[in-house]
């Protein structure tokens, strides 16, 4: 299966434009109804929707690495990369990687 995605709020809605505009399935903190929500709660929701997070917030990382469940966690530092790289980088995983290949993994865009 294709991956799909599901930003939380720290990711500017452009990121989420380019990659509908590139075909990707997307959800993010807004569509979801989980702005100002916990990152448990956004790990929970792309989890139980067999979505990866991407996310410029660290911490996602030291609560999956910390045994919290998920689909698949891909992250870049927020000023590593410009708007149109990530967006780059995420359509690339999207091509590259298989949901299921993507589950309990990271990945750094």
């Amino acid at each position: 299966m294709k991956i799909r995605y599901h930003l939380d709020e720290s990711v500017p809605s452009a990121i989420a434009n380019g990659l509908r505009l590139r075909g990707s399935d997307v959800t993010t903190a807004k569509d979801a109804g989980l702005l100002e929500a916990s990152d448990t709660a956004h790990i929970e929701f792309a989890h139980a929707n067999q979505r990866v997070i991407f996310s410029f917030d660290d911490d996602f990382l030291s609560l999956a690495s910390g045994g919290v469940e998920h689909s698949g966690i891909a992250y870049c530092h927020q000023w590593d990369r410009t708007i149109g790289q990530v967006v780059h980088g995420l359509v690339a995983l999207w091509r590259d990687k298989t949901a299921e290949e993507m589950a309990v993994q990271f990945h750094f865009v």
